[in-house]
């Protein structure tokens, strides 16, 4: 599947200056102790890596050992308490929906556009076309109650898209769906990101869905995060799970964890 996508109306896209992706220079972050009793969370640990214009790179690792933290730091949601980050305007897609309930399909895609001054007749009418490229078309005004959970998922990515930041920061987009879906999800999303390329930050605990996705995955550690190692995926797209090259890389993605 390719799926194409309009510009955005007015500033919400990025700008000719905003073409870089994401450099993180030995970083390290720690959370500070909540109360007197707790301790400090250190949470990173010396991560360095790149995520270069229109690639894919892929966080993959042990649950709570720091990917979160990561993409919160290239999104400037957090400060890095060494080394640096430097990243274009990036924009988080968290693993819930947060889809508005009192909102239709259609006003919640258009949701980024309204935060970046469109009306609301002018954000519909540009995110309308949009919802046929995403195989949405009928479920424009259909309440998120009345959607599936992959449906959900595609309305909030196609949110994301509109919001029109050159860096898109996905965080375990289709934890939260069953097998069928997920993987259904995943192969449409690599059709979307074959259509219209972006530069893009995923987080995910699956190392199949990181090696079909992905143009390189980084392995890190338990917490507090480190990287284990940088595997390159010079695959062709579309990729197949069952293809030998493919399944080597998720092999040594999987001994890097174990490790």
């Amino acid at each position: 599947m390719t799926t194409r996508l309009a510009s955005p109306p007015g500033n919400a896209g990025p700008g000719p200056e905003h073409t870089t992706g994401a450099q993180v220079r030995g970083v390290g972050f720690t959370y500070p102790a909540r109360s007197r009793r707790s301790r400090p969370l250190h949470a990173v640990d010396d991560v360095t890596f790149r995520v270069a214009e229109h690639e894919i790179v892929a966080l993959v690792g042990p649950s709570g050992c720091g990917k979160t933290t990561l993409l919160e730091l290239v999104c400037g949601l957090q400060a890095p308490g060494t080394g640096s980050v430097t990243a274009a305007p990036a924009v988080l897609m968290p693993q819930r929906d947060l889809l508005l309930p009192w909102l239709d399909a259609l006003d919640n895609a258009a949701l980024a556009l309204r935060i970046h001054g469109a009306g609301r007749d002018e954000a519909r009418e540009h995110a309308q076309p949009l919802f046929t490229a995403f195989g949405l078309q009928g479920f424009e005004h259909s309440r998120p109650y009345e959607l599936s959970g992959g449906m959900r998922q595609r309305v909030a990515f196609l949110r994301t898209l509109l919001s029109g930041k050159p860096l898109l920061c996905l965080d375990e987009p289709f934890g939260a769906l069953d097998a069928i879906t997920r993987a259904e999800m995943r192969d449409w999303l690599a059709g979307a990101l074959a259509g219209e390329p972006r530069t893009t930050l995923l987080v995910t605990h699956d190392v199949e869905e990181a090696a079909v996705l992905a143009d390189r995955i980084v392995v890190l550690s338990p917490r507090p995060a480190r990287v284990q190692a940088v595997l390159e995926v010079p695959l062709a797209r579309p990729r197949r799970v069952t293809d030998p090259a493919l399944m080597a890389i998720r092999e040594r993605a999987l001994e890097a964890l174990r490790r």
